[in-house]
Formats: C-alpha cells, structure tokens, sequence
C-alpha cells in the first residue's frame, strides 16, 4: 500500500501541509463517518488532534468535527448535520486557523524535544497537544539549577534562528540508519511500516513522525515552558505554550 493512502482515501496533507481546501468524491456516507476519495484532513496520532473542516455540496454545508481511523479514513459529521450521499463531488475545506496553531504547536514540541535531547540528553516518553499549548514527558531524573529558564531561552534562540523544516519519506532501512531518529524511550514505528516519514529541523532535530509542520521555525513565534512536573521518579513533564 502507498505511504500516503489509507483505506481508499489519499492523503493530500502528508505533500501538501499547507493545503487548506480541496475537491473529492464521497464513497460512503453514514452518521458514523464520511470516506472520500481524498482528503487533507490530518487524522489525529502521535499527540496531534485531528482536523476540523466542513464540506459543501450541492449548496449544502456538512461540518468535520473529526476525523476516525479503521478499515478506512472516516470524517466525522457534526450531529444533525445532512450527509452527502456518495457519489457526491465535495468541495472540502479544513479550518485553517485550527491547523495552523497545531502546526505552529508541534513543530514547537519538536524544537523543545532536540533542546532537551542535546542539551541534557532525555528522550520522549509521552506528549500531547491543543492549539498553542502542550505538555512533553521526558525521562530526566534530575532538575538541574536554572533548567526552565534554560531550556525556554534554548527553544527561543532556535525558533529565531530560522531554522528550515524539511520533510521526506525513507525506505525503512535507511530512515533507521540515520542516528537517533527515534527521540521516544519506546520505538513507535510498527515493524509493518516500510516507508518512515521524517521531520528535519535542520540542524538540531531529526525524528520520525507523522504530524503536520510550519516550513521554519521562525513561524512558531515564541515558546514559554509555563511548568515543569515531576510525574515519578525519573520522569519529568514540561508544559508549554506557543504565542506570536
């Protein structure tokens, strides 16, 4: 199967990640979800929330108030709301400042993940994000002197540095050959995958992951770690917050 088709649908946003609008075919059509035939509906995983949107058909307006993976990529409608019959050729559109901030936040996250990586050597153990806030788990045993302050200083100056955020699918193989690709404790990568897609902040980050990303990290804005918690012994989350 092609790295960016699930189920039936195309994956529009894994090429295009600044693609807001689009026109697609309904192949099925229930109160449970929606298939098309392609989509730029970023479906949710690795801590990023799925898309909003809507779709208009026929004069009709139909709202994406999520999106759900099974044997197929399902949008799914808001309650009430009529459901375009397939066949139907929609135009699609997701809501584009939601998109954004979670672009601007993830690519945020991976930023504070190659700070801690390299400045104090803690990998990932979990993470999750809303637009323009987060929290990232690290295993770090100790809180060294001064490490907010440090690290939200560190962040800065690579978000300001204007570092480009490039984007590429590897075969298994070599994806893995590149060293310290997986910045999580555990390996997230099922063994079934054969093409690893690869986010590069060039210069400081480079990690496996299958989010959507703004093109630099000067278009994150700025960065405050507003908390660190200790979650058990070793393990340590940092809550953060992005703004312009």
């Amino acid at each position: 199967m092609s790295s960016d088709l699930y189920g039936r649908t195309r994956r529009l946003e894994l090429a295009d990640q600044n693609l807001r609008s689009f026109d697609a075919v309904v192949l099925a059509s229930s109160p449970d979800g929606i298939v098309l035939s392609r989509s730029a509906f970023y479906p949710g995983g690795g801590g990023q929330p799925a898309d909003h949107g809507v779709l208009i058909w026929l004069g009709v307006e139909t709202r994406i108030t999520g999106v759900r993976k099974g044997d197929e990529l399902y949008l799914i409608p808001a309650e009430d709301d009529p459901l375009p019959p397939p066949g139907t050729t929609v135009r699609a559109a997701v809501a584009d400042e939601r998109r954004s901030a979670l672009m601007r936040t993830h690519s945020a996250l991976h930023v504070l993940c190659g700070v801690v990586f390299r400045d104090f050597g803690a990998l990932v153990t979990g993470g999750n994000m809303e637009e323009l806030s987060a929290r990232m788990d690290f295993n770090l045993p100790e809180v060294p002197p001064g490490f907010k302050e440090a690290v939200e200083e560190a962040c800065n100056a690579e978000i300001a540095a204007d570092r480009r955020i490039d984007v590429r699918v590897l075969p298994r193989a070599e994806a893995f050959a590149i060293p310290d690709i997986i910045r999580t404790a555990t390996n997230l990568v099922p063994e079934t995958v054969e093409e690893v897609r690869i986010i590069d902040i060039v210069g400081l980050d480079c990690q496996a992951d299958g989010g959507t990303h703004v093109a630099s990290t000067k278009q994150i804005g700025r960065m405050r770690v507003a908390k660190i918690e200790s979650k058990g012994k070793g393990f340590r989350r940092l809550r953060v917050e992005v703004a312009d």
